[in-house]
């Protein structure tokens, strides 16, 4: 089976299709932490061809985008479903993603703007997560 990411440049991937109602519930908590007026480019991409997928197996899907979402098997079964992160920005160069972190999802908006809009880098928010890895907002 072949895989191909769609275009756009923050996709949000379903790769773990165990518990859709997870599913449905961390999606519209990312929704929701968007305010009405928002730009973004955010594509939630729901697609069984991406079972299983890995951060490690992004390199060779990535067609220009430096950052891809994942709803993991992690983001599925942890209460706060909290999404990865991965870094992509030299996947296509090295052939690896660069780092991950996770999300909790009521800060999806603050992260994928500042990356969609290039205001602040991937770093800014892998050296701002909590001691658990997860990212939940500078003012909190």
């Amino acid at each position: 089976m072949a895989r191909f990411l769609p275009e756009g440049e923050s996709l949000l991937v379903r790769t773990d299709f165990t518990d859709d109602t997870a599913w449905a519930q961390t999606l519209a908590a990312v929704i929701a932490s968007y305010d009405e007026d928002t730009e973004t480019g955010l594509t939630p991409v729901d697609d069984v061809n991406f079972n299983g997928l890995t951060a490690t197996e992004l390199a060779d899907l990535v067609d220009g985008q430096t950052y891809v979402f994942l709803a993991d098997t992690t983001t599925m079964t942890d209460p706060e479903h909290p999404l990865l992160a991965v870094d992509t920005s030299d996947a296509d160069a090295r052939g690896d993603c660069d780092g991950v972190f996770r999300i909790a999802p009521f800060a999806m908006a603050e992260v994928e703007v500042n990356f969609f809009l290039s205001n602040m880098d991937f770093e800014d928010y892998a050296n701002s997560v909590d001691d658990d890895g997860v990212f939940r907002g500078f003012d909190r």
